[in-house]
């Protein structure tokens, strides 16, 4: 850490107290987990989570563990299904691993909550 971010923290964490709250440094994110956030988060915006049917059915689709671009090529054409997929990645309604490696077309994806994830 060099010295202008030490002098930062040091006046957050003295901001901090005074108004009775703790800071903590949690340190830097996996670059892994980061490469995977940042891809992503071009997905973010609502308007990639259409076609709503589109949608509804990579959630029906992905009530089974599997590969995403097998999951993806079940829906329709990847083209046009993809951003959507990456959005519901985005917002959490579909599961897959961030931080284990960068994604691929054979990451595993599933919908929230379902039993296998835990």
């Amino acid at each position: 850490m060099d010295e202008a971010t030490r002098e930062a923290f040091d006046a957050t964490g003295h901001a901090c107290r005074a108004v009775g709250w703790e800071f903590e440094w949690a340190g830097r994110p996996e670059p892994v987990f980061m490469a995977n956030v940042r891809w992503l988060s071009r997905y973010r915006r609502a308007r990639c989570g259409r076609p709503a049917p589109v949608a509804d059915r990579l959630l029906e689709v992905f009530r089974e563990p599997r590969g995403l671009w097998d999951g993806a090529g079940l829906v329709g054409d990847r083209l046009q299904v993809l951003p959507v997929l990456f959005h519901l990645l985005w917002s959490g309604a579909l599961k897959t691993d961030l931080v284990g490696g960068l994604m691929e077309t054979d990451s595993l994806v599933w919908t929230e909550g379902n039993a296998w994830a835990a």
